[in-house]
């Protein structure tokens, strides 16, 4: 866990040094290659002591501890409410020093899936206060009361400020009025990244004046503030009359502004139903508490009314927790305070009018620089070129002074994953070695050249004869390039190291968190099930081969989908059609009843008794939850054998499926069966040991993610993550890529790869690409 920023390429070679004194008898003994594995037992030592020695760290904590800095920061962290362990506190140190004492614009908290980034982030924060006294927190939707009580329960007398709902605007416009008053308490501002891009609802806003227009005196559009008539947009300045029909036409086309004096032609306007009365936002508000439905609601009311309510509400939950009726008597049980205590603390009471988006007020209302820290969380969200919430965490990361990204997955196992963010951090770094904007504005040459320097490109060239001339004999040269899983060791010391803090849950402390193992389990299909692949892998990629032969790739998706798809799906019948002509490929039969378990189902089964014996609950992730939805049946099968079993949907709210699921714990359930993307982030599931994925999916994101949900400090038992495959099928291609992935992902985190698929790993293509090939190839 340290920040270091030596590039290989850049060590110079010296004759005198261990790394060159250990290599030569490798010259002399006349060996013509080595395993890497044995190069690096062989000369390991020398090599690290060389980089050690010419690129020292910024902070060692044997070093560092003790000089005067050191001592201050330390000592505002002994003063927080809750204590950071000293791994984390060391990051913490680390990240500061980076962003303060070397004046860098961004850091990475590169930390391992539960190891308590948020409250790393927390403490940070927290050093900065003196100088930087105002933090803005991008995270998920899901997450934004989480960060709110984490804030609450670790820095003394912090106010925090919830930019989330329909409030957002009216509390970022008393952030403008305050502008210019100082401070001496901590403040944060937690916004979620979806109100961070969202846009806003607006209308045209103009008055009525009646002028006189060729000899007759009509109504006309004026502007609300210096009532100079508006204008058509035809060229001759006419006035344009209120036919209701004309002026909404031009007018609600764009956000204008008067030609006389600059005013703005449109207003804000609230999305949906008016605002309603107090006593109906209460009454809404007390039913969405557990326990509480509409005739307790209307009781409520009537004995303290709304406004005493909507102050418990918005301000003091604790008061409304422990409400008293006229004896004196608590009006609600332990039980019933335990759940909504921790409904309340996903819960926010407000009466907004409408809203504006987070980051263009900012931008243009807020001066550069008001922020001092931005903390950006699951950093990884943001990689993509085009994407509303990645060009809008860049346009945040511009006007706060410092930026903070946390994640567990700095990489998907590409390097243009890693472009973008960089770019959006720290554009100046990347400027200084070529990589910027072309003349028109596009990032595309800059990534690719990116891409062509420190990743993976190949380029496929295709030579054919020509026929278009008369008289010559003409060849024709085609290239195709695509990218491939890698990211380069020079990229890695150049880009990440530099600005990266890593930490691994083992440097926690092994009495912090139990053992933790991942396993790979190969279940061979069943026999009519495996000749019913097989066929229908035939007539596929039969029809698969035809199509690219006629240069048509419409069906490629197609294939590949329903082959991964179907061995876990074989219990309903399969129809596939061409995506264009709608013309039958194939009909596959059902080959399993609804209550006979596959192969794969029975090892579920199995493995679900086993530690349902030995007391342990077991989360199951499955990808298809949709139109081949296979939780459902899972859930009759398994409970069928006598296990109490709960689904998670996407229908539950995210910001409440932290709840949900604390309220199946108390049902005792034995099984939890979602799919990995509900719960990829922020859910700490501690209750369920053991984790098992029927399928992995193409995200290693989400995989990486899904994987630690319950191996997290808090954390008693020892923690199972179980891999599912079927032999033979293109389930194992899948997860060898996967590996692959994997392996790259967990490079940039200056580790070597330890997933339980990395039994599976090989060097290969992308997921796409390979799968085609190895389709094709059979």
């Amino acid at each position: 866990m340290q920040t270091v920023n030596p590039s290989l390429a850049e060590i110079p070679a010296d004759p005198s040094s261990p790394a060159a004194d250990a290599a030569q008898p490798l010259a002399q003994d006349g060996f013509d290659n080595m395993a890497l594995a044995s190069f690096i037992d062989e000369f390991g030592d020398g090599l690290l002591a060389q980089v050690r020695s010419q690129n020292p760290p910024i902070y060692d904590p044997a070093r560092d501890e003790g000089q005067g800095a050191w001592q201050a920061r330390q000592s505002i962290l002994d003063s927080l409410k809750r204590k950071p362990f000293k791994a984390q506190a060391d990051a913490v140190h680390a990240t500061v020093k980076l962003l303060v004492d070397h004046d860098q614009p961004a850091a990475v908290i590169n930390a391992e899936m539960g190891t308590g980034k948020t409250m790393m982030a927390i403490c940070a924060a927290a050093l900065l206060q003196r100088t930087h006294p105002r933090t803005l927190v991008i995270s998920p939707p899901h997450l934004v009361y989480k960060w709110r009580r984490e804030i609450r329960e670790t820095v003394p007398d912090a106010k925090v400020w919830v930019l989330n709902g329909p409030d957002t605007l009216r509390k970022l416009l008393m952030l403008r009025k305050s502008l210019g008053l100082k401070t001496s308490q901590p403040e944060f501002f937690v916004l979620g990244r979806v109100r961070m891009r969202m846009g806003f609802h607006w209308k045209p806003a103009f008055v009525t004046r009646r002028q006189k227009v060729h000899d007759q005196v009509l109504a006309v559009a004026a502007c609300p503030d210096c009532l100079t008539p508006i204008t058509r947009d035809d060229g001759e300045g006419h006035p344009m009359p209120i036919s209701a029909e004309l002026a909404m036409a031009s007018l609600g086309d764009r956000r204008g502004q008067c030609d006389h004096c600059g005013s703005s032609l449109w207003t804000l306007m609230r999305s949906g139903r008016p605002i309603q009365s107090m006593h109906d936002l209460v009454l809404g508000a007390l039913k969405q508490m557990p326990t509480i439905g509409e005739k307790t609601a209307r009781k409520l009311l009537g004995i303290f009314g709304e406004d005493a309510l909507g102050a418990m509400l918005g301000d003091n939950v604790y008061e409304f927790l422990n409400l008293m009726d006229a004896n004196g008597e608590l009006v609600f049980s332990d039980r019933q305070a335990t759940r909504m205590e921790r409904s309340l603390a996903n819960f926010e009471f407000s009466i907004g009018e409408g809203g504006y988006q987070a980051t263009e007020f900012v931008k243009r209302y807020l001066p550069r620089g008001y922020f001092g820290l931005l903390v950006v969380d699951e950093g990884h969200e943001y990689k993509n070129e085009g994407s509303a919430q990645g060009q809008a965490m860049g346009v945040l990361a511009s006007q706060c002074r410092k930026t903070l990204l946390l994640t567990g997955t700095l990489m998907g196992g590409y390097a243009d994953d890693l472009f973008h963010l960089l770019w959006r951090l720290n554009p100046a770094s990347l400027i200084e070695e070529g990589f910027k904007p072309s003349k028109s504005g596009s990032m595309g040459p800059a990534a690719m050249g990116f891409m062509r320097e420190h990743g993976i490109l190949k380029d496929v060239y295709k030579e054919s004869s020509g026929t278009s001339h008369r008289t010559a004999k003409a060849k024709q040269m085609t290239v195709r390039t695509s990218k491939a899983p890698g990211f380069g060791p020079v990229g890695i010391m150049r880009y990440v190291l530099p600005v990266t803090v890593f930490l691994k849950l083992r440097d926690i402390g092994q009495k912090v968190l139990p053992p933790y193992q991942e396993q790979f389990i190969e279940v061979p299909m069943g026999e009519a099930q495996k000749d019913a692949y097989e066929r229908l892998t035939r007539v596929l990629v039969s029809a698969l081969k035809q199509a690219l032969a006629m240069k048509d790739s419409t069906l490629l998706g197609v294939v590949m989908n329903v082959l991964l798809a179907w061995p876990d799906c074989c219990f309903r019948t399969e129809t596939v059609k061409h995506p264009r002509t709608r013309a039958t490929l194939a009909v596959q039969p059902a080959v399993f009843t609804d209550s006979e378990p596959a192969p794969k189902e029975l090892a579920l089964l199995r493995i679900c008794q086993q530690e349902k014996a030995q007391g342990r609950r077991v989360l199951v992730y499955s990808v298809y939850s949709g139109i081949r939805d296979t939780t459902a049946r899972l859930k009759s099968l398994l409970e069928l054998h006598g296990f109490k079993v709960g689904v998670l949907r996407a229908s539950v709210d995210a910001a409440r499926r932290e709840d949900w699921v604390a309220d199946q714990v108390e049902k005792g359930i034995d099984v939890l069966i979602c799919n990995p993307e509900l719960v990829k982030t922020g859910l700490d599931l501690l209750e369920f040991p053991t984790i098992m994925f029927m399928q992995s999916g193409y995200n290693v994101y989400t995989v990486q993610q899904a994987a630690r949900r319950s191996w997290r400090i808090g954390q008693k038992l020892a923690v199972k993550v179980i891999f599912l495959g079927y032999a033979g099928s293109t389930q194992m291609e899948c997860l060898k890529l996967m590996a692959k992935k994997i392996a790259v992902s967990q490079s940039t985190s200056g580790d070597m790869p330890d997933s339980g698929l990395d039994v599976l790993n090989d060097a290969g293509d992308s997921i796409e690409v390979a799968l085609a090939k190895k389709l094709l190839a059979d």
